[in-house]
């Protein structure tokens, strides 16, 4: 990991990234998401070629992932803070909501039918939000947090990336 702090970006020992004028990252290094401390970080070197549609790409994957991700947090703790639904989660088997554990321990509890709406119903999000995007990474046309104000807008964004970021890490930390 030492070599990570040598120049902060690519962790080779090679010298100061200013000095890397012409290289495809620099595509890259104004885009929402490259934050103090680290800037642009590609350690896999994913964004070599310098293709914007492909960074376009993974980069609404990354906020759709942080989005899910953050949703996906919220309803891991959220029953153990304020309780679960009163009532049943199906009623034809007897199951309570009460009785479905949180985590990987839920997969086998809830019914196949229970699984094919969770199915059906991310495929109806997917098939949907892959004919309403626009120019921008992410923005599906749902403006509720958004702001006119340009640098607003932008810190926003940026906290989403931030924050679904380590929405993903948590996640995978509460299984």
């Amino acid at each position: 990991i030492g070599m990570f702090f040598q120049d902060g970006l690519t962790g080779s020992a090679w010298g100061d990234w200013a000095n890397y004028t012409a290289s495809p990252l620099r595509a890259f290094e104004n885009e929402l998401g490259v934050q103090p401390p680290v800037g642009f970080w590609d350690p896999l070197g994913l964004a070599e070629d310098g293709d914007v549609e492909v960074f376009t790409r993974r980069r609404e994957t990354e906020i759709k992932h942080g989005r899910v991700s953050m949703l996906a947090t919220m309803g891991y703790i959220t029953p153990e803070i304020i309780g679960k639904f009163p009532g049943y989660l199906s009623p034809s088997k007897g199951l309570a909501f009460e009785d479905v554990p949180n985590g990987l321990a839920a997969i086998s509890k809830v019914p196949p039918l229970g699984w094919a709406q969770i199915v059906f119903y991310g495929a109806y999000c997917e098939i949907n939000g892959a004919n309403t995007r626009s120019e921008a990474p992410g923005d599906f046309g749902f403006k509720v947090l958004t702001s006119p104000d340009p640098e607003q807008r932008k810190n926003k964004l940026q906290a989403e990336i931030a924050n679904g970021r380590l929405a993903m890490m948590a996640i995978i930390g509460m299984f």
